[in-house]
């Protein structure tokens, strides 16, 4: 069982804040994960005066560093957290304005896609704590655009929002057929173990490598990917969870007889390779 693949659809690699993208992928790899999906940070993270284009940037010469330097291969996901408005209205901007600097972010993240250097356009979304009527409606046009630009781009998204119900799943369904975006494009990051149709309506689950959760997402099935959200924030170490976890838990499901080696690579390979048209070196 020293070959079995292990992906981490979303996990975040800081070397202003945390450890960086060496370390992380060495401690990835040590435990036996072979790719690692990574979505930029905030840019309140990298300095007050970041900009979106530099934070995906950045992304993409972390994910070049760990593909140069390490047996871990990686994947830049750009765009911008839909925390990016809150705190711009927060510090004053009009809501108008923030939502033309978000559209214009999202923007550079389709590029980006286009020019290769990221696979998928993420995390993009809307808050998982209240906001105003008024923002929550930017938020939700901003998905949809997000979702007609992967759909020009032929990429997934990586949705960052509330606690999703099968309610939510639905509404984010309904979007993506707005926006012309096939649902198993978008992936709704942070799920909870929502792999049935009915509850998911087409979107794809990642699911966060809980025991919990995915003891009880595979009492379902197995359509579905898996994540830890590591922050690779100095300040809260093992947030969310640590970056050992998806390869550990993968390896420990298969030894409970709940997922098989074939599986396994079906989940952490051709799920992967499917939805972000990318290729696996195994």
């Amino acid at each position: 069982m020293d070959n079995i693949p292990s992906t981490d659809n979303h996990i975040h690699v800081d070397p202003i804040n945390g450890e960086g993208p060496l370390e992380i992928a060495s401690k990835f790899h040590r435990s036996g994960g072979t790719a690692m999906i990574i979505p930029n940070k905030p840019t309140w993270t990298v300095s007050p005066q970041c900009s979106f284009a530099k934070a995906m940037e950045l992304v993409v010469g972390y994910v070049d560093e760990i593909n140069r330097e390490t047996e871990v291969q990686a994947f830049a996901v750009v765009g911008a957290h839909p925390a990016e408005i809150s705190r711009r209205v927060e510090a004053g901007m009009e809501l108008v304005e923030a939502e033309e600097l978000m559209r214009g972010a999202l923007e550079t993240a389709q590029k980006m896609v286009m020019e290769d250097k990221a696979v998928g356009i993420g995390e993009i979304g809307r808050p998982h704590y209240p906001v105003s009527p008024e923002e929550m409606e930017v938020h939700n046009r901003l998905m949809v655009y997000a979702m007609e630009l992967a759909r020009e781009a032929d990429c997934p998204v990586q949705l960052h929002t509330e606690t999703s119900t099968e309610e939510q799943f639905q509404e984010f369904a309904q979007m993506a057929s707005t926006a012309g975006l096939k649902k198993e494009k978008v992936i709704k990051h942070f799920s909870g173990p929502m792999v049935l149709p009915e509850e998911n309506h087409g979107l794809t689950p990642s699911l966060i490598a809980s025991g919990d959760v995915m003891r009880e997402a595979l009492r379902k099935g197995k359509n579905f990917l898996m994540e830890t959200d590591y922050l690779d924030d100095r300040t809260r170490p093992g947030a969310v969870m640590g970056p050992r976890t998806v390869p550990r838990r993968t390896r420990k499901l298969i030894n409970a007889g709940l997922i098989t080696e074939e599986d396994a690579y079906q989940i952490h390979v051709e799920r992967v390779e499917k939805l972000y048209s990318v290729e696996m070196d195994l």
